[in-house]
């Protein structure tokens, strides 16, 4: 058994990534980026099954946002994009849960986005997927359902900006280290879930996951 298989266990910090999809900038009216967003997650933001995705506090708007998740496995920094994927031990699907009104609020102050993004249980993961599961990162599908609906499938190849090309600008600003998570943004169709609804959301054909909101 590979030592990542518990990343969310002994990882330090998740890194994540926004409007890194043309289609999901558009779908919220947001302008594409020059560089990549930034903004992090505790630890304490993991969740895993058979647990439940807890709505934060006075919410009125809880998106999901499925996304691949890069899984560190050398410690770096300034690394550079030719170098990038020697320090991913391998992959999850991973969920990126917003309290979408609280971030609009927010972000009219020019306030952070922490309450919106950083709650616990924001960051549900799947099972680790070890490198050679994937070999291109770049030709990937996400997907995602809602009480058994398709709301977001997407490919990775619309990304903006490229896993390696994540992981060296981050690697420039912030040391990545082993078990370190980078959520590397999501495709359009992100919407809102209430209580009791179901989440189901996948990587490929590969690994999925299924989540209660609660």
């Amino acid at each position: 058994m590979s030592k990542y298989s518990r990343f969310w266990e002994f990882g330090r910090k998740i890194i994540c990534v926004g409007r890194n999809f043309r289609a999901h900038a558009k779908e919220l009216g947001n302008e594409v980026p020059d560089d990549p967003i930034i903004f992090l997650k505790p630890s304490t933001a993991y969740v895993r099954e058979p647990n439940k995705i807890r709505l934060p506090p006075n919410t009125n708007e809880l998106h999901h946002e499925v996304e691949l998740g890069l899984v560190i496995g050398k410690n770096g920094s300034n690394i550079t994009e030719e170098n990038a994927m020697e320090h991913v031990a391998g992959y999850c699907v991973a969920l990126d849960m917003t309290d979408r009104d609280k971030q609009t609020a927010l972000k009219k102050k020019g306030l952070p986005w922490s309450l919106a993004k950083s709650f616990d249980t924001s960051c549900p993961v799947g099972d680790f997927l070890p490198k050679e599961m994937i070999r291109n990162p770049e030709d990937v599908r996400l997907w995602l359902k809602v009480n058994d609906v398709m709301k977001q499938d997407g490919q990775t190849d619309c990304m903006i900006f490229s896993p390696s090309k994540l992981i060296s600008f981050v690697s420039g600003y912030f040391t990545l280290e082993e078990g370190d998570l980078i959520l590397t943004g999501t495709p359009s169709g992100v919407g809102p879930v209430s209580a009791g609804d179901r989440i189901e959301a996948g990587v490929n054909e590969l690994s999925s996951i299924k989540f209660l909101i609660e």
